[in-house]
């Protein structure tokens, strides 16, 4: 990566939740390199836990980012010199557009959390943003930068296998993550966040468009629905129960939220996902009041939740070369991936943890075993934030793999593959594009 900077880069963190303290977390281990000097949520006690732990000045510790950048402004206008040299936005989804056209304005460099924006008309926006301020942009596709898939996207890009012609992906996203994300959680209904496929699997559709580039996609369809999280799917032995604490078959439920949250809480156990149901550290009151009075209590079949629990994408590119993705929540796997690409002379087969690559002209099988550099998504946290950090510090936008507009690239073929389940039809990726600039006039 190069010697350290003689001045570490500076970070404002937008959202201090799980997102925003995961890839904080390498300012705390990393302090010659980069540290966070100022931040902005809404949640007190999660502020200062934040603040605590990255030892901040109590007055550049703000409640929300419109604070933030108005206290940036004026230090600008006095001083000539923003608050940070960079920006971690890791607020909900729907908020990203504004923020980062807000603090991509006044020149801040920009890691944002997945996904880039919930429409077309604020994806194409960001870019033109981004483009305009000629910033480092950096987007939340952590599966780009685990040591697993940068050992996978070397193979792949060695053309040792031959042409890549057709990739597997699944995604297996836990039955109890997903009642706990998508049907309790913020990201529940389409119409307070996004669809699943896009919170969810952005960049699943991302890596895939990685592996298969230059190709382009070209046509996509698209095929899934809501089948189980409905009221009507609720056991009878549930009765009228609406909240797990109350219900009589909560212990025969695979989907009791005292099993998921209050019960590993009991065994000492504070971290994911209890933590992200309560302001501050869980522990037996707080979860129980949460659970009784919250939406991470609530049965699961009453809940009103309307985006997809399983969906498949497939999507034929430029070079002929073809790729299928399926997105289920019906899984003992925790978002574990499993891959299989098939190529010309060869196959790649990996599960996010070792892969092993096949070649048929000599029959050997390597497997390989990259390490694990722990935190999220088996190391993608920490490869992206350290790649973020040294783009910035070096002024390159090389550095992160990608940039805004191809991004945005993965996020028209996620949109056009939506508009495919909706309408039933296979879409033209090109044409979609066209039409929807020609409606935005972007």
């Amino acid at each position: 990566m190069g010697s350290p900077p003689s001045e570490p880069i500076t970070l404002a963190v937008i959202g201090c939740g799980q997102r925003g303290t995961n890839y904080a977390a390498y300012a705390l281990d990393n302090p010659k390199i980069c540290k966070v000097v100022t931040i902005a949520d809404p949640l007190p006690k999660t502020r200062d836990i934040f603040t605590r732990n990255h030892k901040l000045d109590r007055t550049l510790v703000f409640n929300t980012w419109q604070e933030l950048l108005k206290a940036s402004a004026e230090t600008i206008q006095t001083i000539g010199k923003r608050l940070a040299d960079a920006v971690i936005v890791a607020v909900q989804d729907h908020m990203h557009y504004d923020v980062v056209l807000a603090f991509a304005a006044q020149g801040y460099h920009i890691l944002c959390e997945k996904p880039m924006a919930t429409s077309p008309r604020d994806c194409l926006g960001m870019e033109k943003a981004v483009k305009s301020a000629g910033i480092i942009f950096g987007m939340g596709h952590v599966l780009r930068y685990s040591p697993y898939s940068k050992a996978l996207t070397e193979v792949v890009r060695s053309g040792q296998l031959g042409d890549l012609i057709n990739a597997v992906h699944i995604e297996p996203v836990g039955y109890f993550h997903f009642s706990h994300s998508f049907v309790r959680g913020s990201w529940k209904k389409e119409s307070e966040s996004s669809f699943s496929l896009m919170t969810k699997s952005c960049h699943d559709i991302d890596i895939l468009c990685h592996w298969l580039s230059p190709a382009t996609p070209t046509r996509v369809s698209s095929f899934g629905s809501l089948q189980h999280f409905r009221k009507e799917k609720k056991p009878i032995a549930a009765g009228t129960a609406t909240r797990c604490l109350e219900c009589p078959m909560e212990q025969d439920c695979a989907y009791s939220a005292k099993k998921i949250y209050l019960e590993p809480v009991s065994r000492g156990n504070t971290h994911w996902p209890a933590d992200t149901i309560v302001d501050g550290i869980p522990d037996i009151e707080n979860i129980t009041e949460a659970l009784c009075n919250g939406p991470y209590g609530q049965c699961v079949y009453e809940s009103d939740n309307d985006v997809c629990d399983h969906q498949v994408v497939n999507i034929e590119y430029s070079s002929g070369a073809t790729a299928s993705f399926t997105m289920v929540a019906y899984t003992s796997l925790i978002c574990e991936r499993q891959t299989r690409l098939h190529f010309s002379h060869g196959e790649i087969i990996g599960d996010m943890n070792d892969f092993t690559v096949t070649d048929f002209r000599t029959g050997r099988k390597t497997t390989h075993h990259p390490k694990n550099e722990g935190g999220g998504f088996g190391g993608g946290d920490l490869g992206l934030i350290r790649a973020f950090v040294e783009a910035v510090r070096t002024g390159n936008q090389d550095l992160l793999g990608t940039n805004v507009s191809e991004v945005l690239k993965s996020y028209l073929t996620i949109f056009a593959a939506e508009t495919s389940r909706r309408e039933g039809r296979i879409v033209n990726c090109a044409e979609f594009e066209k039409a929807i600039r020609a409606e935005l006039e972007v």
